[in-house]
């Protein structure tokens, strides 16, 4: 993962191996980065439980694959809060477009807990190649 600001903060991206000529490429808002992490080997299983409301509220649907649009899966525009088993990545927009958002396996109570400026995601996929 790769982040805009030092320390992990700002628009965050995911980058698979490869080449990437201009910060275009990898769908960038600017062409600078100020710090990265790798993300560790995992082994278990894939499970995300999302909520239409924040504190695991409401309505829920439980996912173990990719999904490219929230909007025809889930009948809630927006996610509120979010179980994680392995680790994802969220978009703000269909088809996996938009700002991302990195998640670790664990709880997110609301969706600033996993640095969403709001609760709109419209898609969001595994990270399960780890080359």
């Amino acid at each position: 993962m790769v982040y805009e600001r030092p320390n992990f903060m700002g628009y965050q991206y995911f980058l698979r191996r490869g080449e990437y000529p201009d910060y275009q490429r990898w769908m960038g808002y600017n062409d600078y980065i100020r710090s990265c992490r790798m993300i560790p080997q995992y082994r278990g299983s894939y499970r995300m439980r999302i909520y239409e409301r924040e504190n695991f509220g409401g309505q829920m649907m439980e996912f173990m694959d990719d999904c490219e649009s929230v909007q025809d899966r889930f009948s809630y525009p927006d996610i509120h809060s979010c179980h994680v088993e392995g680790y994802w990545v969220m978009y703000e927009q269909p088809h996996y477009r938009g700002r991302q958002y990195f998640l670790r396996p664990g709880e997110y109570r609301r969706y600033s807990d996993w640095g969403g400026m709001n609760p709109r995601i419209g898609s969001f996929r595994r990270i399960t190649d780890f080359c």
